[in-house]
């Protein structure tokens, strides 16, 4: 899908995979457009469905022209969202077909919600639930209008604006977090041990400190440096513009911010080896944030998120692109103050406090459910030993009154040696009988001749 720069504005965040530099070995060019346009995610729960749309509106003709001739506030704004009555009627049914989609997965989302949560629901009111979701009308669930599309596009500019602080706040989070797990794995020590961690600990972090000096990113040192060892051109012949085009690679006239960020991957190798035990990729990747921001803030003048080919070169011709102040990386200084942690601290043992009365809780249950099963199980044999013992006195009492005994479901059951011996006393007369006839005289025989 080949967005313009206003579509670029809703989805030039990339969440946790970032671009690579571009290679001049023609051999795995293709490799890397695949992996690039399968890890393009915006970071947003309804990346999908905004992909989605706005793939299908460029299907259209006359909302692909309106699409090039819009600036980026009449994208903002939601005047751009008043063309979308003037799409073609397949155009529209897909956009439809799309919200079915979309509402039919927030219903599941909900209801999983709701099952987790262990709320228990008569009926459920998915109009009303739908509501806490901004990027789509939730009063129209079968149709995609023009409040639609202004929706999605005024809340997924929201959320991406939002997204580098949320991301800052959960790196700082993580480095918090590292610390707490440091300092509680120091106590678990013996003083011995623990001076000798701690020391170990120190010489791993200056370690980290001892790299090569990082040139300010967007300056004119390091876009050098990138000319020269990722472009593989002379640094003497470095021209912004001609650099500006070999990495807008998409070529759509503009930098969006992952284009950016891989132009930082040298100065970030200084720093970072994913194979040394004192550099953390977590650290890296916040610091790549950082210098992307700091490029957008000095460049980025209309504040669109994008770079253009004029924005880059006037960048050139300030005095900071030739001067710039010196970079200061992650470890010059805490990304948390210490009340940061204590209270970073405070919410983790109040976690964990819940985390045991749930654990106590299910355990009770779960011991509660074993008595029942022994109960149960007791029941099962006493109820056993009850059928057993009936059984006997019936078969006790049919012996006494001389009847057979009963099979399991009530019928009579006959012994084989009584059968057999009704069987002897009904062969018996036969027996006699066919004796008798053996023992009568022969007949005289018949038709002799008379003896004189």
């Amino acid at each position: 899908m080949n967005l313009k720069p206003g579509w670029l504005l809703l989805l030039s965040i990339c969440a946790g995979v970032w671009s690579v530099p571009i290679d001049r070995n023609g051999g795995n060019q293709e490799v890397k457009e695949e992996v690039q346009e399968e890890n393009g995610d915006t970071g947003l729960y309804y990346d999908r469905y905004l992909r989605e749309v706005i793939e299908v509106l460029e299907t259209d003709p006359h909302f692909r022209e309106k699409l090039q001739t819009a600036n980026t506030e009449d994208i903002k704004n939601g005047r751009l969202s008043k063309e979308l009555d003037l799409v073609s009627h397949h155009v529209r049914t897909r956009l439809d077909e799309l919200k079915r989609q979309e509402v039919s997965r927030l219903r599941m989302l909900l209801k999983a919600k709701l099952d987790s949560t262990n709320i228990q629901t008569l009926q459920m009111d998915h109009a009303s639930l739908l509501k806490q979701f901004e990027h789509l009308d939730p009063h129209n669930q079968n149709t995609f209008e023009a409040k639609d599309l202004e929706l999605l596009i005024s809340t997924a500019t929201k959320d991406l604006e939002n997204y580098d602080a949320e991301r800052h706040e959960e790196f700082k989070r993580y480095e918090m977090l590292k610390e707490h797990e440091r300092r509680e794995y120091l106590k678990g020590l013996d003083q011995e041990k623990r001076e000798r961690e701690e020391k170990r600990m120190q010489e791993l972090k200056e370690k980290h400190r001892q790299h090569p000096k990082v040139n300010a990113p967007g300056s004119v040192a390091q876009l050098r440096e990138v000319w020269e060892e990722t472009d593989g051109l002379d640094p003497q012949e470095f021209n912004p513009k001609t650099f500006f085009k070999l990495h807008d690679t998409n070529e759509d006239d503009v930098l969006d911010e992952q284009e950016l960020e891989a132009l930082f991957t040298k100065e970030l190798e200084k720093v970072y080896d994913p194979k040394n035990e004192e550099d953390d990729m977590m650290e890296m990747e916040e610091e790549r944030l950082r210098m992307r921001e700091h490029v957008m803030k000095n460049v980025d003048t209309n504040k669109d998120r994008l770079v253009s080919l004029e924005e880059f070169l006037k960048s050139t011709e300030k005095k900071e692109f030739n001067n710039p102040k010196e970079w200061e990386t992650l470890d010059t200084k805490p990304a948390y103050t210490e009340e940061e942690l204590q209270r970073f601290e405070a919410e983790l043992r109040d976690k964990e406090e819940e985390l045991k009365r749930k654990a106590e809780n299910l355990r009770q249950e779960q011991e509660l459910l074993k008595e029942r099963g022994k109960a149960l199980e007791a029941q099962r044999r006493e109820y056993q030993q009850a059928v057993l013992e009936m059984s006997q006195r019936q078969k006790e009492q049919q012996a006494a009154d001389g009847q057979p005994p009963a099979g399991p479901n009530g019928e009579l059951q006959f012994q084989p040696e009584a059968q057999k011996a009704e069987d002897k006393e009904a062969k018996a007369p036969a027996e006699h009988e066919a004796e008798a006839q053996n023992n009568l005289p022969a007949e005289p025989p018949q038709n002799l001749p008379l003896h004189t």
